[in-house]
């Protein structure tokens, strides 16, 4: 069965209904109903709870509070590198942006501006330039991290579609990551220039969320939306926290041209891990 075949049934659900059904239930504080859907998330997936700072299933309130857990210190060490693997999670393409188009999957390609919401000044600074991104399955650590120091400049919420991003999707469904709701963070890098990290919303993600902002999209008004940061000096480090998916989903990484070498050993479906070497500058 093709995989454009097997995602019509996403045409079909009522996406908006179940993710906002989806986010109640996962902020709900349940007792041992919550408990009881932990435990069974955990064997199901099987998320490894030795990592996290606090592995006891029983003590955590809400869905949300476990998905969402830290990890130990220590837990993923940072590479010496220019650019840091930024999530847990696997890889679902990455490379270079031929003009201003960025490859999905065989068959599909999306556009930078429609990507970062219409703005085309904006999708400017990376023709040429490259792209990665990576997929956050249900079992992986959902709080994202800096590939590289930056100072936020802006951030733009793009109302979308709610599909699916797993990998069949992304075969199935045209231009999926510039279709989804997403939230677009702009970064400038002294070192670097500007950058692009982009949250992409789905099915049953209940919320996107930020270090700076808190939850950016609770009550999903249907409108592109811009925050401004110019006048304020929000710098975050290589590895910190940035933000984090109240249930899984997909980021979507820009870069300038000429500015990273990916990591030799990265292909798409392999999987990764928050702080392995993501890539270089060139030399």
């Amino acid at each position: 069965m093709s995989d454009r075949i097997k995602v019509l049934p996403q045409y079909l659900l009522p996406k908006q209904a179940l993710t906002t059904f989806a986010g109640h239930v996962a902020g709900a504080k349940g007792g041992v109903w919550t408990t009881n859907l932990i435990r069974w998330f955990v064997g199901k997936y099987g998320v490894n709870m030795d990592e996290a700072v606090n592995p006891d299933i029983g003590s955590y309130a809400s869905f949300n509070e476990f998905f969402t857990r830290p990890l130990k210190p220590g837990a993923r060490p940072l590479a010496d590198a220019d650019f840091i693997c930024p999530v847990d999670g696997a890889i679902s393409q990455f490379g270079q942006i031929e003009d201003h188009q960025i490859f999905q999957a065989k068959g599909h390609r999306f556009s930078t501006a429609e990507l970062v919401g219409g703005d085309a000044s904006l999708a400017a600074h990376f023709q040429h330039g490259s792209f990665a991104n990576l997929y956050l399955s249900p079992k992986d650590y959902h709080r994202l991290h800096m590939p590289c120091d930056g100072r936020l400049t802006r951030m733009i919420y793009v109302p979308g579609a709610l599909f699916s991003v797993n990998p069949t999707t992304a075969r199935g469904i045209p231009g999926l990551f510039a279709r989804n709701e997403r939230v677009v963070c702009v970064f400038e890098s002294a070192e670097h220039g500007p950058f692009v990290l982009t949250l992409v919303g789905a099915t049953i993600v209940g919320s996107m969320q930020t270090v700076w902002h808190g939850v950016v999209n609770p009550t999903r008004p249907g409108k592109v939306c811009e925050w401004s940061y110019q006048d304020q000096d929000i710098v975050l480090k290589k590895g910190d926290e940035m933000g984090r998916f109240l249930l899984g989903s997909t980021i979507v990484m820009l870069f300038r041209q000429d500015t990273i070498v990916f990591n030799p050993d990265w292909a798409p479906e392999r999987s990764i891990r928050l702080g392995e070497m993501m890539g270089k500058r060139p030399r």
